[in-house]
């Protein structure tokens, strides 16, 4: 199957998790800081190209009805940017309340609000990628 890049796309941080080989199984990798769009794409890129992603998925951050708001329009506007960077497909996956659920998995694991802050956005991206791939298992094979 080989590896997929999961992106949390925020204003200021991006949160980046890698899939393992089989493609069951997202791990969180460190977090960027958004410096500009040129450099943040470049760092995705790099990122592709050593860690042999064969795609990338991104959350798309929909409202609560599934409709588009300020936040999703600026991470579409990312990956279009991304997509003239790279040549691995881009998909967008349906992200509502992973922050929500990752500062709650943060929680519940005991990390006090500095801790929170710092590792939110790699479990989102964990949580945006295991999401996808738990979705790709759950479809069934095409039929011939």
């Amino acid at each position: 199957m080989g590896r997929l890049l999961g992106l949390d796309v925020g204003d200021a941080r991006i949160g980046v998790a890698l899939s393992d080989e089989t493609g069951v199984l997202a791990s969180g990798l460190p977090t960027l800081a958004r410096v500009g769009p040129r450099k943040d794409v470049k760092a995705i890129a790099a990122l592709v190209r050593e860690r042999e992603a064969r795609g990338i998925v991104v959350g798309l951050p929909l409202r609560l009805d599934g409709s588009l708001g300020p936040q999703a329009e600026k991470v579409l506007a990312f990956v279009e940017t991304l997509r003239g960077s790279v040549r691995v497909p881009i998909a967008t996956w349906d992200e509502r309340l992973t922050t929500v659920e990752a500062d709650r998995v943060l929680r519940e694991a005991g990390a006090n609000i500095r801790e929170r802050k710092a590792k939110v956005d790699r479990v989102a991206a964990i949580l945006i990628l295991q999401g996808y791939l738990d979705a790709q298992v759950a479809l069934p094979p095409p039929s011939a």
